[in-house]
């Protein structure tokens, strides 16, 4: 016979198939053997809960049971009672008649007898004492008559027990109702609060929500932020399906969850994530340059060129001084987003600065301000006099300005294309009011806004 031809080079190949396959096989049985335990496990569980419920279904039908027939013998004692009030009563009506009965008829036998008197004279003894004793008679039975009550019959109350037993034929045992639902369409935010709302297909069965919160850090935090329970701030015993958050951070974004409660236990919602906008705020009136106006809004600043040369160069701007306005707010935590508007303007600046900035002196020329700025054609970011040229689209109009006060950081943005320009690294010593220079035309501001989503997007990633 021809013997089997080996390569022996196949073998070292071939045994490491085999023992990857065999690592893969011990793997999987390994975790069938897991996975039936936990079968096992559970089947555990449902013996131990079922016998539970069992025994609680007793105890519960033995109490309805106890229920009924305290009420039977309560109600039946009522009737009897009853029945003994009014036969007492009826009983006293029917003596009082017989009584009057056997009088009447004892006075109508001695009348007739006098009506039948031949003797006139004895008849008048007689008949004077006689009528008297019957008009007295008539006037006792009628006194009688107003007690009589023939309709009390005790027929006038109702053993009617339909709803009751349709009750009873309803009775089954209760689940944990389904997990409601987070509506993001019809939730709303303000700078530091935000109403949730939910719906719920058991809402019936929802004893009460409770409504759990936390910042989002990024998708994949999500599912280790659930099993932390520690990370979660709690709002129980919400008996609407809305609840509104108050005392949030600006411009931040919160993951929420919404937990449908009753006896039986709880399911709790998908998480949704909502977030607060921006802190609001207008132009300040009082802290414009004399050669700026405000619009009555309080939201554009426009330049005053009325009483102004046509041709200015940018020594004359520079002796002039900055023609700034501030915002009415001063910031000192959380993350805000605002958007500069520009109309036509071809010089300006728009940025923050400390409350200490020395008034209408160019900001970005010292160490208190932070801006952007344009000067015809030319665009650069500016602070404490060192200024970094930029290079946005020669036809921005609309400037993004994102300030993380805690984070430390000031970025600027095109807010039509998304395209970044640049970010100031700030450790913010002081609190920070949003600022705008215009020297040629108007800009308006646009304030209250949550952060862009592709902002979010882009500070996560970073």
């Amino acid at each position: 016979k021809p013997q089997p031809h080996f390569c022996f080079s196949d073998l070292p190949t071939g045994q490491q198939a085999l023992d990857s396959n065999l690592s893969n096989l011990i793997k999987r049985n390994n975790e069938l053997e897991t996975l039936m335990g936990k079968l096992i496990q559970t089947c555990q569980h449902v013996e131990v809960n079922a016998s539970r419920q069992e025994n609680k279904l007793m105890e519960e039908c033995d109490l309805l049971i106890d229920i009924i027939q305290q009420r039977r013998q309560i109600i039946a004692t009522k009737i009897k009672e009853g029945k003994v009030v009014r036969l007492r009563k009826l009983a006293q009506q029917i003596a009082n008649c017989k009584q009057c009965i056997e009088r009447s008829s004892s006075l109508i036998t001695q009348a007739d007898q006098t009506l039948k008197e031949t003797d006139h004279a004895r008849f008048l003894q007689t008949a004077k004492s006689i009528s008297e004793r019957v008009s007295m008679a008539t006037a006792s039975s009628q006194v009688l008559i107003p007690e009589i009550n023939l309709t009390d019959t005790f027929d006038t109350f109702a053993l009617d027990f339909t709803r009751e037993k349709k009750m009873l034929e309803s009775l089954d045992y209760l689940t944990a109702p389904n997990p409601p639902g987070i509506r993001e369409e019809l939730c709303t935010a303000s700078y530091d609060t935000i109403t949730v709302h939910w719906t719920s297909d058991d809402e019936f069965s929802v004893v009460s929500y409770e409504l759990q919160y936390a910042i989002f850090t990024g998708q994949a935090n999500v599912v280790s932020l659930c099993n932390s329970a520690d990370s979660w701030m709690i709002v129980p015993n919400i008996k609407q399906n809305h609840y509104t958050v108050h005392g949030l951070q600006s411009g931040t974004k919160y993951i929420f969850i919404v937990k449908a409660i009753n006896q039986a236990g709880s399911r709790s919602s998908e998480p949704g994530t909502l977030k607060t906008n921006s802190q609001p705020f207008k132009l300040d009136p009082k802290s414009a340059h004399r050669k700026l106006k405000i619009s009555h809004d309080n939201l554009t600043v426009e330049r005053d060129e009325t009483s102004s040369k046509k041709s200015h160069t940018q020594d004359r701007f520079v002796s002039q001084g900055s023609y700034g306005v501030l915002g009415n707010v001063y910031i000192d935590s959380g993350r805000h987003y605002w958007e500069a508007l520009i109309g036509g303007s071809t010089w300006y600046a728009v940025g923050i600065a400390y409350k200490s900035a020395p008034k209408h002196e160019w900001v970005g020329k010292n160490a208190c301000s932070w801006v952007l700025c344009r000067c015809n054609s030319s665009w650069v970011v500016r602070h404490n006099g060192k200024e970094l040229p930029i290079e946005p689209s020669p036809h921005l109009r609309r400037i993004g300005v994102l300030l993380d006060y805690d984070a430390g950081s000031l970025a600027f943005y095109d807010a039509v294309s998304s395209q970044h320009l640049y970010t100031f690294d700030v450790a913010f010593a002081q609190p920070v009011c949003p600022v705008f220079n215009i020297w040629n035309k108007c800009l308006t501001v646009l304030t209250g806004l949550p952060i862009p989503d592709h902002l979010e997007s882009a500070e996560l990633q970073d």
